[in-house]
């Protein structure tokens, strides 16, 4: 059986999404979770990876097993054996041809400038702070090229 979680994640403490030895990441906090509501180790399969310190919201990952939970199960289980700063939100059967990656239709991406002469407290984990002055007409006209299909690869 294949099973699709929507996750969501503060990034701050974790070296990315990406399993790596000796740091901690997104995906072996995931796993670890998930393989104590599996009893059997599991690996999951995400849409993106995200870089150090990146949040994610509306990642959707996948994973095979043959165990028969309710999808609740999934989802309770798996947040009581997170870290708070880490969220399934939700979780589906799907079909065994739905692959988290190959299988997305589109990605979104937001960043967020925090244009204030002082930097924040509160805000510090979730924007960008720059305290000069922004010319909001070129970075429109700049993140036209940005828009649309395209292959960053």
């Amino acid at each position: 059986m294949r099973i699709a979680l929507g996750i969501e994640y503060n990034g701050t403490n974790y070296f990315g999404w990406q399993r790596q030895r000796e740091v901690k990441s997104v995906q072996e906090e995931l796993e670890k979770a998930l393989s104590v509501i599996a009893n059997h180790p599991v690996e999951v399969q995400c849409a993106g990876r995200t870089d150090a310190g990146v949040h994610g919201t509306g990642q959707v990952v996948h994973f095979d097993t043959n165990v028969t939970r309710k999808m609740v199960a999934w989802t309770m289980g798996a947040n009581a054996n997170m870290p708070s700063d880490i969220a399934v939100r939700w979780a589906k059967e799907v079909s065994d041809d739905f692959h988290a990656r190959f299988s997305a239709t589109a990605r979104r991406y937001r960043y967020i400038i925090f244009n204030h002469a002082l930097r924040p407290g509160i805000l510090n984990s979730g924007v960008s702070h720059y305290h000069g002055e922004l010319d909001e007409k070129k970075m429109h006209e700049a993140g036209q090229y940005l828009l649309g299909e395209n292959d960053f690869t």
